[in-house]
């Protein structure tokens, strides 16, 4: 029998890579494609937790509001910025624009 937690994980990290270039997904979006859209926290702990961000995109993941939010890879917050601003995702005072940003 498989753990739950790791099928959702898994969800999760594959979902996450479908997000295209240019894009960021917020964690509630994130939780509801991969099944449970109660499950916000968990993804946060699951990105925060990532030990490969070079090959799952952590920093595509913001808050509902569109924040940046942390990012617990090296270089934290700014390092997050830059690299959604590498993808042309346009951000105003640590927050990304709407039109940008899947919900």
């Amino acid at each position: 029998m498989k753990n739950k937690k790791e099928t959702f994980a898994s969800r999760v990290y594959a979902e996450l890579n479908k997000v295209p270039k240019g894009k960021a997904i917020t964690y509630k979006e994130l939780a509801r494609r991969a099944g449970n859209q109660n499950a916000a926290r968990a993804v946060g702990m699951l990105m925060k937790n990532n030990k490969q961000p070079e090959y799952i995109p952590c920093y595509k993941v913001v808050k509902s509001n569109g924040e940046v939010g942390e990012y617990s890879a090296k270089g934290g917050r700014k390092k997050k910025i830059k690299l959604l601003k590498n993808e042309g995702i346009k951000i105003k005072r640590e927050k990304v624009d709407e039109k940008y940003l899947i919900r």
